[in-house]
């Protein structure tokens, strides 16, 4: 609960939307672009920043994957979302060989020396050589970056060893589409916050994090990312469906008592995290609440986490018999459902954020039977 409240603090300070640790496939980029598209459709942003910013995350993607070492650090790239005054932000961190980030530097200085009609020509010439190969490729994709959000590339390196460092590239667009740089040894682009923020999932065995509102849209494209990682993963059908319906109670949870995004946005923001170990998946979520439903609420979780694997059975048939076209579905159905299949008690805590809100975490452990 402890690392609940340290993420979602932190996230909230920092403006950070989402993040994602793991390997960067092929089969993940589309629900991680989709996952950032159905957020910006909901807001005021305009059409050409959200096709700037879709085609650097497009970009950023592809330059993770072509770049990751395909050893013990792949699973340390990471893909951040953050919304700020300046617009929205996406953030990508990787690991490469410390030999490799020197030459990389050299190309990302040499593309934020390049004025607008400078990067064209040189773009034009990469395109119509031919010694380029899909490593050494990389150079043309970040031109194509410079070129289509309008503005130069943040970046940083972080050592990890004598021969690994940490590769942070970053873009903020605007409202109006135009990219935001960061210049200046004041207002100088850091990744410290990035790689500090890729520790402490990988301390926690993070793998996913969601901290702001949780409309449907988004709601989906969270469970299709999952859905689409437990595939990866190569875990067993069984369990993969386990994990999938527990979470979408999870999500469905956080909707029901969300007081609105007016006072999440005061008083806490929702979080939605999965972790993964080697043997079970730990899924979390922690939203705001009316301090009137946590007596309500608590006393239905600890009659739920009283029964074993045959008293929640029979419980659970029992609330099912008792359900009307008028009863709130989601009530004790959804708890004892998300009790039942992860085959463990249900762990929670509410915290008193004033006398009309609280914070309501639960987590579910989804155990190996």
């Amino acid at each position: 609960m402890d690392l609940t409240r340290r993420i979602r603090d932190k996230m909230m300070k920092e403006r950070l939307m989402f993040a994602y640790r793991g390997v960067v496939t092929n089969e993940n980029s589309v629900p991680l672009l989709m996952l950032l598209e159905k957020e910006m459709e909901s807001s005021e942003f305009g059409f050409a920043g959200r096709k700037r910013l879709f085609m650097f995350v497009l970009e950023s993607l592809q330059n993770v994957s072509r770049h990751t070492s395909r050893d013990i650090y792949a699973d340390m790239s990471l893909v951040v979302y953050s919304k700020t005054d300046s617009g929205y932000t996406v953030t990508t961190g990787n690991v490469i060989p410390a030999e490799g980030s020197k030459l990389l530097r050299e190309k990302l200085e040499q593309i934020n020396r390049l004025d607008a009609k400078e990067i064209r020509e040189v773009y034009r010439q990469m395109l119509s050589a031919s010694e380029f190969s899909n490593k050494g490729g990389a150079g043309l994709g970040l031109l194509e970056m410079a070129k289509k959000t309008g503005n130069k590339l943040d970046y940083d390196f972080v050592p990890l060893s004598d021969d690994y460092s940490y590769y942070i590239l970053s873009k903020t667009v605007d409202e109006g589409g135009i990219g935001v740089h960061f210049r200046g040894p004041e207002k100088a682009f850091r990744g410290k916050a990035i790689s500090q923020l890729e520790r402490l999932m990988s301390d926690n065995n993070v793998n996913m994090i969601w901290c702001g509102h949780i409309s449907s849209d988004v709601g989906k494209e969270v469970l299709t990312l999952t859905e689409t990682k437990l595939s990866e993963d190569d875990i067993e059908s069984a369990k993969r469906k386990r994990v999938f319906r527990i979470l979408v109670e999870l999500l469905d949870n956080v909707a029901k008592y969300s007081p609105g995004k007016e006072a999440e946005s005061k008083f806490g923001m929702p979080v939605a995290m999965i972790k993964l170990t080697e043997k079970s998946y730990s899924l979390t979520t922690g939203n705001l609440i009316l301090s009137s439903q946590v007596d309500h609420l608590k006393e239905k979780i600890d009659i739920i986490n009283k029964y074993d694997k045959e008293g929640l059975k029979e419980f659970f048939i029992k609330s099912l018999s008792g359900q009307t076209i008028n009863t709130d579905s989601t009530g004790n159905m959804g708890l004892i459902d998300m009790a039942r299949k992860s085959g463990s008690r249900l762990k929670y805590q509410f915290e008193k954020v004033n006398d009309l809100y609280s914070y309501y975490i639960i987590t579910v452990k989804v155990s190996e039977t």
